[in-house]
């Protein structure tokens, strides 16, 4: 491939995959499990683990309320909050924090930095790629950065959470999984369960929210 036949939204469409839980999950998972192993670390596991579950509920129930009964709202081109951003925005600076405690005060400052940085990037291609808009970007930074500031607020995390070859590896799964494993299409089976519980044959779409928006004759 040329660099005049390289397309920039494949950055995009590659980028906006670090907001799956399918790739965030697994590592959410290993850095739990090796903070359930030592019991000054199994507060923020737990916490991290009850919020972040709380987020996911909280997200999961604004998208069933516009599929199944068209909850939304049109002025703000809102259908529900954006999980892509909300996970990544919840799960990033939590665990670059957590993989870079060993390290100086600084660079782990840095490391928060960078996964709130990612966080906004993964929401900007859900705009760019025309999944979701700007005030359902906005929710998903707002729930997720939350969840992340909670965390790192409230729960003291302690030094050298992770042995010598757990970061590599979640830096290493964050990095080919994207490029390799298959998207996992989350949106149908959200569908499915806002049909089945509302009885609706057809899910609620945008451009029906959109079309009730009043006209201006010009």
């Amino acid at each position: 491939m040329t660099w005049n036949e390289f397309n920039p939204f494949y950055l995009w469409h590659l980028l906006t995959r670090l907001g799956e839980a399918q790739i965030l999950l697994p590592t959410v998972m290993v850095a739990v499990v090796s903070m359930l192993r030592r019991r000054e670390a199994r507060p923020l596991a737990m916490w991290w683990l009850a919020l972040l579950g709380a987020a996911t509920l909280l997200t999961s129930v604004s998208k069933v309320a516009f599929i199944g009964w068209g909850l939304g709202w049109a002025e703000l081109n809102f259908t529900g909050i954006s999980g892509h951003t909300m996970f990544a925005s919840a799960v990033c600076p939590v665990l670059l924090a957590a993989l870079t405690t060993k390290m100086p005060r600084a660079i782990r400052y840095l490391a928060v930095i960078i996964g709130a940085a990612l966080a906004v990037l993964v929401g900007v291609s859900r705009v760019v790629i025309h999944v979701h808009s700007v005030s359902e970007v906005l929710a998903g930074l707002l729930l997720g950065g939350s969840v992340s500031a909670a965390i790192l607020a409230w729960v003291r995390l302690p030094g050298g959470l992770f042995g010598p070859a757990i970061a590599p590896t979640i830096l290493l799964w964050l990095v080919l999984t994207p490029l390799h494993s298959p998207a996992v299409n989350t949106h149908s089976l959200i569908t499915t369960i806002s049909l089945t519980l509302s009885g609706r044959e057809t899910p609620y779409t945008r451009q029906e929210m959109l079309r009730k928006l009043p006209t201006t004759d010009t």
